[in-house]
């Protein structure tokens, strides 16, 4: 038996997962000043270098905001981040996502799941329709939580790319951690025979080309979640 190389974190990756965490817990407020590099650097026994650095990625993050010849300063991450701060906030939380962070999700999903069907299926062909359906079959034949929500998320994702749109799946697929964790979640508390039957309905109406059907189902089963009809929150 094989066994996976252990890696323990560098400096620099230590460093902004404390910064990280202060900014998160609310121990450094937004707006606040940070002292400069050498003091941090001294005060953690860390070199300057590995603080320079982990305040770039910082600011790169939308954690931080640099202004030359003034300071560093703690940012607004609601209002500069962008999903790696989304991942930074989950790892934070030790994998949980909290009650509004799952209502974003899940309104997102809405949007862009709107958008995609509209784009889509006025240039769907039965062999993309077919492709679908495969999908729709996996989450059936599915044998655990995780490989069904992984089919559910393949097929909303093929949904996107058939969308046309080439900024749609490139959206989609940078959550896909996040929404294949909600659907676990959610066969987990529904089961995946109720994921299977939501998938299939809306894929029932893709096969009709009935777009009106399907914008009303897909604002249905995602509004029952978002409004916690079927509870998927913590």
């Amino acid at each position: 038996m094989e066994f996976s190389k252990l890696s323990a974190p560098s400096l620099k990756e230590l460093f902004i997962h404390e910064l990280e965490g202060m900014i998160l817990s609310g121990k450094l407020s937004v707006g606040e000043k940070l002292p400069s590099e050498r003091e941090i650097a001294e005060s953690m026994r860390v070199s300057r270098g590995v603080v320079n650095s982990g305040i770039l990625e910082l600011a790169r993050k939308g954690f931080l905001s640099i202004k030359p010849r003034v300071g560093t300063f703690v940012a607004d991450y609601r209002r500069t981040g962008t999903l790696e701060t989304l991942i930074s906030i989950v790892n934070y939380n030790r994998g949980v996502l909290r009650s509004g962070e799952i209502r974003s999700i899940l309104e997102i999903r809405l949007a862009l799941s709107s958008l995609s069907l509209k784009l889509a299926l006025s240039q769907v062909t039965q062999e993309d329709i077919d492709l679908l359906r495969k999908h729709t079959d996996g989450i059936a034949k599915a044998s655990t939580n995780k490989e069904a929500a992984e089919s559910a998320f393949d097929f909303h994702h093929e949904l996107a790319v058939l969308s046309g749109n080439m900024l749609m799946p490139l959206i989609y697929y940078s959550f896909k951690d996040v929404v294949i964790a909600l659907w676990e979640r959610f066969c987990i508390l529904h089961g995946r025979e109720k994921l299977y039957s939501n998938t299939d309905s809306l894929m029932k109406f893709i096969e009709k080309r009935d777009l009106e059907g399907a914008l009303v189902w897909s604002e249905k089963t995602l509004g029952d979640a978002i409004e916690g009809k079927d509870q998927i929150y913590y």
